[in-house]
C-alpha cells in the first residue's frame, strides 16, 4: 500500500527539515526520510558542538559556485535575521564568537530540538533508519524504501554531499540527479586540512599543535586568520578557507607575518646581523619553535642587505604544495554537485523535472567557514518549502 503525501524530503538534515517545516507551515503534508537513526546529526557535530548557525555578515562573495549569482535570491529570501528570530522565540541563548560568527551558548541540541519542535507543530512527520531503494516517476513521484512505498507530487533531495562519511553521507543525492537527467558539477573535499609533502612533514611535522596568525593565498583567493600545525600537515582556519579553492598540485602561499617587516631593523643598521638576531626578531612574531624550525629551513646565504630582502620576502611569501587533503572524512563540506544551471534559483526545482528539487549541500553552492553554509541550507530549504 502506498502512501500519499505532498511532497517527500529525503535527508533530515538542516536544509530538509528547514524545507519540511515550511512547507508544513503553509499546510502541506510532508514526510522526511532519515537514513540515519536521528535527524541534525551533522548539526549536533557542528561549532565544537555547539552549532556555529549562521553569520550575520552573509553575502553572496561567502560563496562559491559555478554560477556565483545562483545563491543571491535563496539567501535574500531568507537572512541570518530571520533565522535569529527563530532561534529567539525557541528561547535558545546564543553568541557571537568573532567576525559574525553566531553560535548557541549551550549545546547544538538545543537547535536539533527546535528544528523536530516545528516540524511537530506543522504536522510534519519524520521518518528514520529508513534506506531508500529507488525514487520512480510516472504522473506523481514514489519512493520505495525499507520502511514501506510513498507517494507524493514533489520530491526534495536534501541528502548533503560527500564530507564525513561517518555519519552518514553518501552519493545518492549525486545519484537521483544523475537518474533524473541533471547535470553534476565535479565534487571535492573542502573546509579540509592540507597534508604535507613528504619532506615538509619531516621539516614539520613534530610542530604539531604549534599556530599562527597569518594570511594564506591559493588561486587568487586570500583569508587572514590562524593557521594550525599537525602530525600530517596544516589545518586551523585560514587553511580550511584556502582548502575550498584549491586543487591538486596546485601551491599555496602563506605570509607568516601579515603587514610587518621582520628584517627592517636588521637592515636599517649595519652591526649585529647574525642568526641570533634573526631568530630573535622572527620570535617576536612567530612562537620560538617555529620561529627556529622555519629560520633553520630558509637560512640566508649571508647577512647583506639584499639576501635580508631575500629571506623579508620568504616570510611573506612561504610557498608549499601540499600532497592533497585529508579528505572527505575530515572535510566539512563538499565543493561541487548539482549544477546551479539545471535548477530555478528562486525554488530550487528543477528546469527539467517538474516536482523534483534540490537543496543544500547536495547544490554546487559552497560556503566559506564560519556560519555560512548552514546560512545557504536554512535558505534554500526555505525556498523550496515556499514553492511546495
Amino acid at each position: 500500500m502506498v502512501r500519499d503525501f505532498d511532497a517527500i524530503v529525503l535527508g533530515g538534515g538542516a536544509a530538509g527539515l528547514m524545507c519540511a517545516i515550511e512547507a508544513g507551515k503553509r499546510g502541506r503534508r510532508v514526510l522526511v526520510l532519515e537514513r540515519t537513526d536521528r535527524v541534525g546529526k551533522k548539526i549536533l557535530i557542528s561549532g565544537g558542538g555547539r552549532c556555529n548557525f549562521t553569520n550575520l555578515h552573509c553575502r553572496p562573495e561567502n560563496f562559491l559556485s559555478a554560477n556565483p549569482h545562483f545563491c543571491k535570491s535563496a539567501l535574500a529570501g531568507y537572512t541570518p535575521a530571520d533565522f535569529i528570530a527563530l532561534i529567539e522565540k525557541h528561547r535558545i541563548p546564543y553568541h557571537e564568537k568573532t567576525k559574525g560568527q553566531l553560535f548557541c551558548d549551550g549545546s547544538a541540541r538545543e537547535v536539533v530540538r527546535m528544528l523536530e519542535e516545528e516540524c511537530r507543530l506543522t504536522g510534519v512527520q519524520v521518518l528514520t533508519n529508513v534506506t531508500l531503494r529507488e525514487v520512480r516517476r510516472a504522473d506523481h513521484f514514489e519512493a520505495i524504501t525499507s520502511q514501506g512505498e510513498f507517494g507524493a507530487h514533489a520530491v526534495v533531495v536534501a541528502t548533503g554531499g560527500l564530507s564525513i562519511p561517518k555519519i552518514g553521507a553518501t552519493a545518492q543525492g549525486y545519484e537521483l540527479a544523475t537518474q533524473f537527467g541533471l547535470r553534476i558539477r565535479e565534487c571535492r573535499p573542502a573546509l579540509v586540512p592540507f597534508l604535507f609533502s613528504l619532506r615538509d612533514r619531516d621539516q614539520y611535522s613534530d610542530l604539531a599543535g604549534v599556530s599562527a596568525e597569518v594570511e594564506v593565498a591559493v588561486n587568487s583567493h586570500t583569508f587572514h586568520d590562524k593557521m594550525l600545525f599537525t602530525h600530517r600537515g596544516l589545518s586551523g582556519p585560514a587553511i580550511l578557507q584556502a582548502s575550498s579553492y584549491w586543487q591538486a598540485s596546485m601551491p599555496i602561499t602563506i605570509d607568516l607575518a601579515p603587514g610587518q617587516k621582520i628584517t627592517a631593523r636588521l637592515r636599517a643598521s649595519p652591526s649585529g646581523r647574525d642568526l641570533s638576531a634573526a631568530r630573535s626578531l622572527l620570535r617576536a612574531r612567530l612562537a620560538n619553535r617555529l620561529a627556529d624550525r622555519w629560520l633553520d629551513a630558509h637560512l640566508p646565504p649571508s647577512w647583506s642587505n639584499p639576501s635580508l630582502a631575500m629571506l623579508e620576502d620568504q616570510i611573506h611569501h612561504w610557498q608549499i604544495i601540499p600532497s592533497g587533503t585529508e579528505g572527505y572524512e575530515k572535510a566539512e563540506v563538499t565543493v561541487g554537485g548539482v549544477d546551479t544551471d539545471e535548477l530555478s534559483a528562486k525554488t530550487m526545482e528543477s528546469c527539467k523535472v517538474p516536482g523534483l528539487f534540490f537543496i543544500g549541500e547536495v547544490v554546487d553552492v559552497t560556503g566559506h567557514l564560519g556560519g555560512f553554509n548552514f546560512q545557504w541550507a536554512w535558505a534554500s530549504g526555505f525556498a523550496a518549502g515556499q514553492a511546495l
